[in-house]
């Protein structure tokens, strides 16, 4: 396992993070004329700084510990607790002095500017790495294929699915978003008639848990015709050829890819015979599957598949980002309810270096970077004391009331918010440690 790999990406991504969150605050403050004392990224714990320099009235930096970073607002009752600064009375570029309403919008530019990184990064990935995507109407030609675990809730092969709504989206992969494997309602088209099946809310449990390594739903409802055969797999030297026609396995009838992809699966490294349609005659091709089930060859898609362009791509990844946000909502909803372990569910640094892997992939690091980004933003709006959603209680029930809360109150819920969130984070890094061992 390459640990500094591992270790770079986590510092890397959490930097992204970090800077955009902070820079919304910074920009926010700047543009109501509130000071800004200190823009660091990680914090300079014990006044210990890799890098510090100061431009007019701030102080830009680089702390030595790379578990968060803040903007020093002037004024403002934060984590730096400068009591000292808070006795003297207010001055007119200070945050305490400003609106209400304008201090909302300072509190809330950091989550802002995490929801907006999440969607320019998802939308990045569709534009630069996907490139195209594949249409609804394109699959509902023949339906999905169904494997066992769609099966089991009442799908069959050839459903044309509409989505979570009547109307079926443009775009495939929206019809059966993430969010709705912890439970929902997904209505198909079959034989005319419009169907809604009912999701169980442990439907990520059941494909978690299932080994047989098939997916839930998927398009490979579609005849298996050859196109490329990849030399030295037993497809090639069996005499595997472009556009044949595979029509079943040990006689076994294979009409579609899915049932095809089924039906090998039982014979995983052993010998199969394929009955293969080559022009008009019939082939029996003698082979041994390999111990995955496969035997070396690509299938021809029938589908025309469309490109993004840039104005598809940011309105499709704003699409899987809003999905992925309400799909960590609901996840953290079950930890809540206590349908989930917290110990497995959540995962602190350690944790997180793991996911992102020992190997540096671009695609898979700006992936993990939005989803954390947009679940960087979730976590900063619960109203907890020390987090942006703290404040932003404290102030939204001023606007409310007009009534200013006392700075000894702020105070003290600060260092009780601080309290909990040091707790927190030494029982996360206990967790990532344990899961190490475990």
């Amino acid at each position: 396992m390459n640990i500094v790999v591992m270790v770079g990406q986590l510092v890397l991504g959490l930097s992204v993070l970090v800077f955009v969150h902070e820079l919304g605050h910074y920009l926010a403050a700047r543009i109501f004329g509130i000071r800004v004392d200190k823009f660091y990224l990680f914090f300079d714990v014990g006044g210990f700084k890799l890098l510090h320099f100061r431009i007019g009235e701030t102080e830009y930096g680089i702390g030595w510990l790379p578990l968060g970073g803040y903007c020093k607002i002037a004024g403002m009752i934060d984590e730096s607790m400068d009591r000292d600064a808070l006795k003297k009375a207010p001055q007119a570029w200070e945050y305490r002095s400003k609106a209400p309403w304008k201090r909302f919008i300072v509190i809330t530019a950091g989550v802002f500017m995490n929801l907006i990184t999440g969607i320019l990064i998802f939308s990045g990935i569709l534009l630069y790495n996907q490139k195209t995507y594949l249409p609804t109407q394109e699959v509902n030609k023949a339906g999905i294929y169904a494997y066992p675990a769609a099966r089991a809730l009442g799908f069959q092969s050839g459903d044309r699915i509409i989505g979570t709504k009547k109307k079926a989206p443009q775009r495939f992969s929206d019809a059966i978003p993430n969010s709705l494997l912890l439970g929902g309602k997904l209505n198909v088209l079959r034989n005319g008639k419009l169907l809604s099946i009912e999701i169980p809310a442990d439907t990520y449990k059941r494909l978690a848990a299932d080994s047989s390594g098939f997916p839930f739903i998927d398009i490979t409802n579609y005849p298996v015709y050859v196109d490329t055969v990849i030399p030295g797999y037993p497809a090639y030297r069996a005499g595997l050829s472009k556009g044949d026609l595979i029509l079943a396995v040990n006689q076994i009838e294979t009409p579609v890819f899915g049932a095809f992809k089924e039906t090998l699966a039982q014979y995983r490294n052993d010998s199969i015979k394929l009955s293969v349609l080559r022009g008009t005659d019939t082939v029996c091709l003698q082979l041994k599957a390999d111990t995955n089930g496969t035997i070396g060859f690509l299938c021809s898609l029938p589908f025309q598949t469309k490109r993004y362009s840039f104005a598809s791509a940011l309105r499709y990844g704003t699409v899987d980002a809003l999905d992925m946000l309400w799909t960590n909502i609901r996840g953290l909803g079950k930890i809540v309810r206590g349908q989930e372990k917290a110990s497995e569910s959540i995962s602190g640094p350690i944790g997180i270096a793991t996911i992102y892997g020992s190997v540096w992939n671009w695609v898979r690091f700006w992936y993990i970077t939005g989803m954390l980004s947009l679940v960087l933003a979730f976590m900063n709006i619960l109203p907890i004391p020390g987090l942006d959603g703290g404040h932003m209680i404290f102030t939204l029930y001023e606007m409310i009331t007009r009534q200013k809360v006392s700075d000894q109150v702020l105070e003290k819920a600060q260092m009780i918010g601080m309290a909990i969130l040091f707790a927190l984070i030494i029982l996360v890094f206990a967790n990532d440690i344990f899961k190490l061992f475990r």
